[in-house]
């Protein structure tokens, strides 16, 4: 181990008596370094006792000066401008020392020896200090990721100043889209244009791209991110600009790009009218309050200040989360919420009577649904129940509470469906376009979107956790592609579309451009640092076809039809399309709840592509106790045989 390496691992009390030894050999130079720069000499001065008296003095003070500014408790790796100030202001002090004592003691000393002995003590004693920070820095660096910094603004030079002083990451250069600051520098670092990204990748043999644009819109945010993932190299997001100001970033906080800034758009701002109409002092039900859509229906409620909200859920421990998150945001707004947990299930509907009769509701967003669209193929029968006959439930109660507004969460699997799920819910909305018709007290409505990200069963978190493990990644089929929306922006909608329109209308969401979700695969392949390992490349995680699951589309759509009209928010259209009459519809559920109790899969199939809903299964049932139930008949036909 070298000296210097001794040295920055010693205890602080021994690195302080080091400094103050070396002040004392600097503070002695710059004294008679000043005499022997004006005098060409200094023999005659070192034998004199006044001068030496003058020295002694001055080099006493100055310790007690550099002691009292704190100079000897600053640690060098993190000395700052005020550091070179307080030397300077030190320097000074000292100099006037020198001029005192000597006019005390009579001593003819030059008018220039002050201001030699203050420029002295600047440079020798300020020098070292930035000489052993930039040693101490150099040792560390070794150590250090080598990471370029996305961003040369305020937040991008604040991360930069405190990478430098931190011990994990050390900043090469910045990358800007102005061009205005191409080729200057920030920091001790050059600005680049995002063209030059490949080459300073390879030149300094970077690990990290960090990203500093907190203020940046989805839009420019979405830009940025699709071409880094052109490159295999990790991509990290930092917090919002006011945590690095106040000095709340710490290394843990660096997190992956969200796939919201690979596929985001700017969100138009929500119309404050739309969302509190139905909601703002009112008593609000939530169906499903524990799942992705309904939770998230909750926290935007919430910020709208109702009356009341009742949370019904049938998980326990999903209703024991969400209630909770709750309380804790309701204390923190610092707002007066009657918060209901209830826990029951939508097919219950003497329990979903009870509550919106007691609770008096008026506004009820049914959001609880089987979703998942090969467990539903796996259990067509409960699937079914749920989600057309809980829909009943839900809207035959809301009827009879006379609740004032009720919404439907639907979905675009619910589009000329190729699976239960998707054709169950395009009954859960003929249901309650159907019941439009017959009554006006309650407004039914529907809102139609696709897949959100984040959500529970959401491909983004899987592809996260295969790309975590090495992969390989898992992809259904080469050309699938889907439509995606985040969470927050899907719910804001959904409460705007209740609170517009018609009773019976179904509205459909803005989605934006489909994505091919090989290519999302890949980019998230990249931006966690890693190459798509493939047959003509030796990459580092490769991409697997699964094939189709039971009953998965390639493509999902928005609309049956073509008769689709805009409203006046930009993100929400509302859709015309075929209905049924109560009698004729009635008559099909009849006949469908006949066939869950028979457990007749082929009637309740037949019956769902009979109904206006465009149902045409790409596979066969499948149904898993069903296929068991077959089986064993079969095994028992063939042995009744010999």
């Amino acid at each position: 181990m070298s000296l210097l390496s001794k040295i920055w691992i010693a205890p602080r009390s021994i690195k302080r008596l080091i400094s103050v030894f070396v002040d004392l050999i600097l503070i002695s130079i710059a004294y008679w370094g000043a005499y022997w720069t004006r005098l060409q000499g200094v023999e005659a001065y070192l034998s004199d006792d006044n001068y030496r008296l003058i020295f002694l003095v001055t080099l006493v003070i100055t310790i007690l000066i550099f002691v009292q500014v704190g100079l000897y408790r600053a640690i060098l790796r993190y000395m700052d401008s005020q550091a070179i100030l307080f030397i300077l202001l030190s320097a000074c002090l000292s100099a006037l020392v020198l001029v005192l004592v000597s006019y005390f003691i009579h001593a003819a000393v030059p008018r220039s020896i002050p201001v030699i002995y203050c420029a002295y003590i600047i440079i020798l004693c300020g020098g070292a200090r930035l000489v052993a920070r930039m040693l101490i820095n150099r040792s560390g660096a070794k150590q250090k990721t080598n990471v370029i910094i996305y961003g040369a603004g305020s937040a991008g030079r604040q991360l930069t100043h405190i990478l430098q002083q931190g011990s994990e990451y050390r900043p090469v250069c910045f990358i800007d889209d102005c061009s205005k600051l191409h080729r200057s520098s920030v920091h001790g670092l050059t600005i680049y244009s995002s063209k030059s990204i490949s080459r300073q990748v390879s030149k300094h043999q970077v690990k990290k791209i960090l990203l500093a644009m907190p203020s940046a819109t989805n839009s420019q945010r979405k830009k940025i991110v699709q071409s880094l993932s052109e490159f295999a190299i990790e991509v990290l997001s930092i917090p919002d600009l006011d945590d690095i100001a106040n000095g709340l970033l710490t290394m843990d906080q660096f997190k992956d790009v969200s796939i919201e800034d690979l596929l985001g758009r700017n969100a138009v701002v929500p119309d404050q009218q739309l969302m509190e109409q139905n909601i703002k002092g009112k008593s609000v039900l939530v169906t499903g309050a524990g799942g992705s859509i309904g939770a998230e229906l909750c926290r935007q409620i919430i910020s709208v200040r109702p009356r009341e909200l009742i949370l019904f859920e049938q998980s326990e421990f999903s209703l024991y989360s969400i209630e909770n998150e709750l309380r804790y945001l309701i204390a923190e707004i610092e707002v007066t919420i009657n918060l209901v947990p209830i826990l029951g299930s939508v097919q219950n509907k003497n329990r979903l009577d009870s509550v919106m009769s007691s609770f008096s509701v008026n506004t009820v967003f049914h959001a609880a649904a089987y979703k998942h669209v090969p467990l539903v193929e796996y259990n067509v029968v409960e699937g079914v129940r749920n989600n057309i006959f809980g829909t009943l439930n839900c809207a035959q109660a809301a009827v009879n509470a006379k609740v004032d507004s009720f919404v439907l969460i639907s979905t675009d699997k619910a589009v000329r469906p190729t699976n239960v799920m998707g054709a169950s819910k395009r009954v859960a909305e003929l249901v309650l376009q159907s019941m439009s018709c017959l009554q006006r007290d309650t407004s039914f409505k529907m809102v139609r979107f696709g897949n959100v990200l984040g959500s529970s069963g959401s491909v983004v978190p899987l592809f996260r956790q295969q790309i975590k493990a090495g992969g390989p990644v898992t992809v259904t089929h080469p050309d699938i592609t889907r439509y995606f929306m985040t969470i927050p922006e899907a719910a804001q909608l959904v409460i705007q579309a209740g609170s517009m329109g018609a009773a019976g209308d179904v509205f459909v969401l803005d989605m934006g451009d489909s994505v091919k979700i090989v290519d999302l695969a890949t980019k998230m392949i990249h931006l966690s640092g890693f190459s798509v390992k493939t047959e003509f490349e030796d990459g580092d995680i490769e991409i697997t076809f699964s094939g189709l699951r039971p009953g998965e589309k390639l493509y999902e759509e928005l609309l049956i039809g073509d008769n689709v009209s805009g409203t006046a928010h930009p993100r929400i259209m509302t859709a015309s399309e075929e209905m049924l009459d109560w009698p004729a519809l009635s008559d099909f559920l009849e006949r469908i709840d006949l066939a869950c109790k028979a457990y007749d899969l082929k009637e309740i199939r037949e019956l769902l592509m009979v109904m206006p809903t465009g149902f045409n299964p790409s596979d066969a049932i499948g149904d898993l106790l069903w296929n068991k139930i077959k089986q064993e008949q079969l095994l028992s036909k063939k042995v009744s045989t010999i």
